[in-house]
């Protein structure tokens, strides 16, 4: 059986330059009326991500610079306490 989300679906750009988003799709991505969604071009095509969506994977893209057991939090705290020591 093929998944919902891996399914083609047709819509319409309407007047304004709208896209509807059918409401399996809008299920699926966790998203309501009203949302704010993020939109990037790629090689022709379209893609629609939620905010959460699009911090994950800006995680995942830094996560692979920072060794194991680093918080850049803390690096930035630590960083904060000190210049405000030094004032």
């Amino acid at each position: 059986m093929v998944e919902y989300h891996a399914m083609v679906e047709r819509t319409k750009l309407t007047q304004g330059g709208r896209i509807v988003i059918p409401v399996g799709r809008r299920k699926a991505l966790g998203v309501e009326i009203g949302d704010e969604v993020l939109l990037r071009l790629e090689g022709g095509a379209l893609r629609v991500y939620t905010r959460a969506e699009a911090l994950k994977r800006a995680q995942q893209a830094v996560r692979k610079y920072v060794p194991k057991g680093v918080s850049l939090v803390e690096e930035l705290l630590r960083e904060r306490r000190q210049e405000a020591q030094d004032e």
